[in-house]
């Protein structure tokens, strides 16, 4: 599977429109500082892919549970399948206000795992397939069919190696050999894990079979193939809420990926996509300017890549040269320079029903099962991240 990873831009580079498919439930997710809610926002891996894929006009299939009681389903663009029989996952993220940057996570209610049964049968055929589960979802044989009808899967670490407590349900890592998902990995595409999560996989052994990809924080993101080490640099951000970060610099990266990058460019705009998704709080919205800007540039840069593909009888290296990536780099770098700031309640979050302002001022009137008290337990480090955040 390594050796697939260089062919990709030159399989979609005769002009294909790429199949996608996306597999992880939406969810709800609750953000508390020092026992008060702050936010409340549509949560799950797949809901911030989409909201990259869609501004870049990726079309997808998309597989996602919910709840009866699912808040935002008017107001997602790719419907979910509904459960009678569970409720919307739902996630309380405790912060402190004092600057500390550690975070408890609980997941305090999970949907129906996704099924083989509740994806495409066996005779459909997908360029890409993303495993993004957040609360669980996930099953080994699901990973497995997903691995059947696509020719690239992508897999984020957290699907596989996240576990809850019985008790209060926080979340805790284990080692992906301990997963029942460690014997998948040499048919996975590539890996994305965070940096607190990279530490429970063996990266040495793992890069043997796929392409891992570790979300870095400040230090932007690291790619390792069978035989190169890359480090991607990150871009300047101002930290809101890193909630979702990781999903977006999953969502830029594919994106890439499907317009024709090499793997350096499609993750630096992972990176880039990562770095506006901090800054806003839940689904980000972007600027429209400057998402008309990129699907421009990327645009140009597939037809160039097109081009030297056609004129060179070989495959695309993997490790592209530095003077390229750093062009890519300079252009993300440009944009965002020199684009406003966007002013208008429509597109800053902070305005919306679910920033902190409006959250807060229902603290009181919400209602927490007795089980799971609003009590801030700094102990679950959040270093998953992608530009100067950290992954959810």
């Amino acid at each position: 599977m390594v050796q697939e990873v260089g062919k990709i831009e030159s399989e979609l580079g005769n002009g294909k429109v790429a199949q996608v498919l996306v597999v992880g439930n939406y969810c709800h997710d609750v953000l508390i500082q020092d026992d008060k809610i702050i936010g409340e926002s549509l949560g799950g891996a797949s809901s911030f892919i989409s909201n990259v894929f869609d501004y870049l006009e990726i079309d997808s299939d998309y597989i996602s549970k919910v709840g009866f009681e699912f808040a935002y389903y008017n107001s997602v663009t790719h419907k979910p399948i509904s459960s009678s029989s569970s409720m919307t996952t739902l996630f309380h993220a405790y912060f402190s206000s004092d600057g500390n940057q550690e975070r408890t996570l609980r997941r305090i209610h999970a949907c129906d795992p996704i099924s083989v049964s509740d994806l495409p049968n066996s005779s459909s055929r997908f360029d890409f397939g993303l495993a993004v589960g957040v609360g669980g979802e996930i099953l080994p044989e699901t990973l497995q069919h997903m691995i059947d009808i696509c020719d690239v899967v992508f897999v984020d670490i957290q699907a596989l190696i996240r576990v809850f407590d019985s008790i209060d349900g926080t979340v805790k890592l284990v080692s992906l050999k301990e997963s029942g998902f460690f014997h998948l990995l040499p048919r996975i595409g590539f890996l994305k894990a965070s940096a607190e999560e990279a530490l429970f996989v063996d990266i040495e052994e793992a890069r043997k079979h796929c392409c891992v990809v570790v979300t870095d924080g400040k230090d932007g993101c690291r790619v390792y193939t069978k035989d190169d080490r890359l480090q991607i640099s990150p871009f300047s951000a101002v930290q809101i809420d890193p909630t979702g970060a990781g999903d977006s610099f999953l969502g830029g990266l594919v994106a890439g990926l499907i317009q024709g990058l090499p793997v350096p460019d499609a993750a630096l705009l992972g990176n880039f996509f990562g770095s506006l998704t901090v800054g806003q709080i839940g689904i980000p919205k972007f600027d429209s300017r400057l998402m008309q800007i990129v699907k421009d540039e990327l645009h140009q840069r597939r037809i160039i890549c097109i081009d030297h593909c056609e004129r060179r009888d070989m495959e695309p290296e993997v490790n592209t040269s530095i003077e390229e990536n750093l062009g890519f780099q300079e252009f993300l770098n440009s944009i965002t320079e020199h684009l406003p700031n966007h002013n208008s309640e429509e597109e800053n979050p902070l305005g919306s029903p679910h920033s902190p302002a409006k959250a807060s001022e229902k603290n009181n009137q919400y209602q927490i099962n007795s089980h799971h008290k609003l009590t801030l337990v700094p102990v679950y480090k959040e270093a998953a991240s992608v530009v100067d955040s950290q992954l959810p």
